[in-house]
């Protein structure tokens, strides 16, 4: 991460250049602008990637950009916010995060150009005073609904490799499943409903959620929770300290993986393949073909007009096709939308897979719905996944969606007292 200075020293290191230029003359020295500082997801190669496209950008007016990129994403953002020292631009994967900006008024609406590429369901619009307004916008995004296994590994009786350790994040790869189930047993209307908090925790679609992923995941022994519970999503490291995934680990015995696209990044070789995860899920046949999705968007904190224009470059046509060269196969980002954007030719065949999965065979893609939640339900979503992997008997079930329908009320109760905001209602498209 590199570090910057604050706007309030900048401003200050200016009026004192200014006054030295008065008083000293030309021989005094002449100003120049500051960075636009980007904060955003991506760190190792994916981050090495991006900062390349971002050195790469030439927009005229020759500013420069800085690249902060954190896994403590939230944290890192909010303490800023709390020191009046955001970033230009923010890159965040979540919606309930950012909705939670714009209702503060933290973020600037997207000027048109940009807001035109605000596809859905990654960039719903948001009722603000009346009016509809576009606040983020897609950079990149992720294929969810997505099974791994190794080439030839039977799918009659699948072993399921869970890693639900990320740190503060610990517990989402879970909510994924849950997630996913909620879609393809009762469909994107009720998926909708939930996610948006309009759908009681205790409804008999989201309970058959929970205890189908018990049933799927099979009777585990004591030794195999706990190994669950603290393994990392991408598996258990190398030697060189770089992850291998769950199917390669050491320790690990399973035959199939649920997780996003992203994760393909650890499974470069031609062994592992992928398929959709609809034939797994005990769902209806008619939606078989509706997906969850991710994304990571960018946001406008500052009133710098350069920001505005930053997020535009990156959002555009020109600006994937510099970030994808940048790139290294096994992390190349996948767009919105893929006019004009064809897999390169050395696009291996499971990019080629989710590539046609993403943009041709998808009939609805969904987002996220943790991603969808504010916070303070999100982050319960997570620890109740973990408890329930721990102890997934029906008393807990009913004692952990309680929590979570209280949760619900109260965010609910807290924020339903604002009539000019309204957040997204349309998650699925």
């Amino acid at each position: 991460m590199r570090h910057r200075t604050s706007r309030r020293t900048s401003a200050l290191l200016r009026v004192l250049l200014a006054a030295c230029l008065l008083a000293l003359g030309p021989g005094c020295g002449s100003e120049s602008r500051d960075p636009l500082v980007v904060l955003g997801p991506w760190t190792g190669e994916e981050g090495r990637a991006f900062e390349a496209a971002l050195d790469k950008l030439d927009d005229g007016t020759g500013r420069t950009y800085t690249y902060e990129g954190t896994r403590s994403l939230r944290e890192t953002l909010v303490s800023q916010l709390e020191a009046d020292d955001p970033p230009d631009v923010a890159v965040l994967n979540s919606i309930g995060e950012l909705t939670e900006y714009a209702r503060r008024d933290k973020l600037k609406p997207l000027a048109e150009a940009s807001a035109e590429r605000a596809y859905p369901p990654w960039a719903p619009t948001l009722l603000v005073d009346s009016r509809r307004r576009t606040y983020w916008v897609p950079l990149k995004v992720d294929l969810k609904s997505l099974v791994w296994s190794k080439r030839g590994a039977p799918s009659e009786r699948p072993t399921w490799c869970v890693g639900l350790a990320s740190q503060a994040t610990s517990g989402w790869p879970g909510t994924d499943w849950i997630e996913d189930l909620v879609l393809h047993q009762a469909g994107p209307t009720v998926y909708t409903e939930w996610a948006t908090g309009r759908l009681d925790w205790r409804d008999p679609a989201v309970e058959r959620a929970w205890t189908s992923w018990a049933r799927l995941l099979g009777k585990r022994s004591p030794a195999s929770v706990e190994r669950s519970l603290t393994t990392s999503f991408e598996g258990v490291s190398d030697p060189r300290g770089e992850p291998r995934g769950l199917l390669d680990s050491p320790g690990v015995d399973c035959t199939h993986e649920h997780q996003s696209a992203f994760i393909r990044y650890v499974y470069a070789g031609d062994d592992v393949t992928v398929e959709p995860s609809a034939r797994y899920l005990d769902g209806q046949s008619a939606y078989r073909d509706a997906f969850e999705v991710a994304g990571d968007m960018a946001a406008v904190f500052s009133d710098d007009p350069d920001a505005q224009e930053l997020v535009e470059r990156l959002s555009s046509p020109a600006g994937r096709e510099r970030w994808r060269a940048q790139a290294a196969p096994a992390v190349r980002p996948l767009f919105p939308d893929s006019a004009g954007l064809s897999p390169p030719a050395s696009a291996t065949p499971v990019e080629r897979e989710i590539d046609s999965l993403l943009t041709t065979r998808a009939r609805t893609l969904c987002f996220d719905a943790s991603d969808v939640m504010p916070p303070e339900l999100r982050d319960a979503f997570h620890r109740a996944v973990l408890e329930f992997f721990r102890d997934p008997t029906q008393r807990q079930l009913d004692s952990l969606l309680q929590q979570l329908e209280t949760v619900r009320v109260q965010v609910n109760t807290d924020s339903g007292t604002d009539r000019t905001f309204r957040p997204p209602q349309d998650i699925c498209a």
